[in-house]
């Protein structure tokens, strides 16, 4: 663990020192499965550390070679995992299928993307480096659910409640299963492979054995529900891939479906593309200059200074570049204190994310009141900060080198930010009928003015609120 000892040494440079022990202490006294998959806003909840330190400390540690990163696309439905990748440029596909569920989905970044971490092996050698040594209820735990589903301690037990048996059945082996089946839904399912089959069992129950094959291997087609009566069943199973795998048959119950709604938060894409410590840290290595990745809600907040051509004419270029200057570093504090990320600036315009709308308007009132401060010290009278915020889908992409995103969304965030004629923050109305937002607007004693007003390049007026 020396050299474990001399990363470490090395994360305290760059993330905060308390944190940073509680990931130490983590990678030094956990189980093994606790480290495969860390699920950040489960461990910060419970280790009591703030979310935006622990992810930022996480970060830098899989730069570091502590962590390694995997980017996993998840089921909805049953949060199994449809695909994992050390980086996001994998998640390449229009869908994800998911045979389990028997359901489609889109790859949406702020839905079924998460992000996870798993202690890299020179660190620590875990059980999970080698899944194919995991038994079956630890390799549903640490390989095929994701971190989004919140798992019992006695998973082991709940599965033999719940199945009517399961077998592991190394690479080329078969095996024969004589059982018993009830009348209910019944789901043979390999989690290493995928495969699925969907047993209708139904009418009357006989005596008559019934027979089954099902071959495991790398195709996964999609397969038609079998109708079958309760009974004798002999179950022939045939492993055609170079790995074991290990089917086992569910049945589809109250205890199933209660087991795969346990859910918790998790860290998903879009946070994770919106945190300033992972733009600094990775840029645009994740995404390629071709890929169009779908977020469904994400804050835009645009700002500008106006007055700066006019401080420069009256206290020279020097003393007005310093002030200006001093705006963004202020700007970029605060922005990345509330959860979100600079994205790019122009001229003396910035362009930020934030996870949701009401980081922003928090940010946004932040923001003027530093700016006020800022102008009372340093003498910029005239200056002031033009804020405009909105929210809606858009699209994550490459432009010039530098992750960026496209869309309506973006283009109205900025025309909302070009109507501000005043101290104002003017916002749309899903930033201001977010719940949170409302909530914190009335904690803060603000209301909201709405008005009617046009935007360039936009057919209709749109409400836009000012928050005074």
């Amino acid at each position: 663990m020396s050299e474990a000892r001399n990363l470490f040494a090395l994360l305290r440079q760059s993330a905060d020192p308390s944190t940073v022990g509680a990931i130490e202490e983590l990678v030094h006294d956990a189980p093994d499965r606790e480290l495969c998959r860390i699920n950040v806003l489960d461990f910060a909840a419970k280790t009591g550390r703030d979310e935006e330190r622990m992810i930022a400390a996480f970060l830098h540690s899989a730069r570091l070679g502590i962590f390694e990163l995997s980017w996993n696309v998840l089921c909805p439905s049953c949060a199994g995992v449809l695909d994992a990748s050390t980086t996001l440029k994998s998640v390449n596909r229009d869908q994800y299928h998911c045979a389990w569920c028997a359901a489609g989905y889109e790859p949406v970044l702020d839905e079924i993307v998460e992000v996870t971490f798993t202690v890299n092996r020179r660190v620590r050698r875990i059980a999970a480096h080698d899944p194919n040594e995991l038994p079956l209820p630890e390799y549903f735990r640490q390989i095929f659910w994701s971190s989004a589903i919140d798992l019992p301690e006695d998973l082991d037990r709940l599965i033999q409640e719940i199945t009517l048996d399961t077998v592991e059945l190394p690479a080329g082996d078969k095996a024969l299963l004589s059982l018993q089946l009830p009348a209910d839904l019944v789901i043979i399912l390999d989690p290493v492979t995928h495969t699925t089959q969907f047993l209708d069992v139904k009418g009357e129950p006989t005596r008559e054995r019934q027979n089954l094959s099902l071959v495991f291997d790398k195709i996964r087609p999609a397969t038609e529900t079998i109708e079958l009566r309760p009974g004798p069943l002999r179950l022939s199973l045939e492993n055609h891939t170079d790995t074991r795998v290990l089917p086992g048959l569910w049945i589809s119950s109250d205890q199933l479906g209660q087991l795969l709604r346990r859910r918790r938060p998790f860290l998903t894409a879009k946070r994770l593309l919106t945190n300033q410590v992972f733009r600094d840290v990775y840029g645009a290595d994740m995404i390629a200059v071709d890929q169009r990745l779908k977020i469904t809600s994400l804050t835009f907040l645009f700002t500008d200074l106006r007055g700066s051509t006019e401080l420069y004419e009256r206290v020279g270029d020097l003393v007005a570049f310093d002030l200006v200057r001093a705006h963004f570093q202020v700007l970029n504090e605060i922005i990345a204190a509330e959860a979100g990320a600079v994205v790019k600036t122009s001229g003396d315009a910035v362009m930020a994310t934030f996870p949701t709308p009401d980081r922003a308007v928090a940010a946004a009132l932040r923001m003027r009141e530093a700016m006020r401060e800022l102008k009372d010290a340093r003498g910029g009278d005239g200056l002031m900060l033009k804020i405009g915020i909105h929210e809606g889908p858009c699209l994550a992409v490459v432009l010039d080198n530098r992750q960026d995103y496209f869309g309506r969304t973006v283009n109205i965030a900025a025309r909302v930010q070009g109507l501000a004629d005043s101290r104002s923050i003017l916002a749309t109305r899903p930033i201001v009928s977010h719940p949170k937002t409302s909530d914190f607007l009335k904690s803060s004693g603000l209301k909201p003015l709405v008005h009617q007003r046009a935007l360039r390049g936009v057919a209709d007026e749109m409400a836009v609120y000012e928050i005074p």
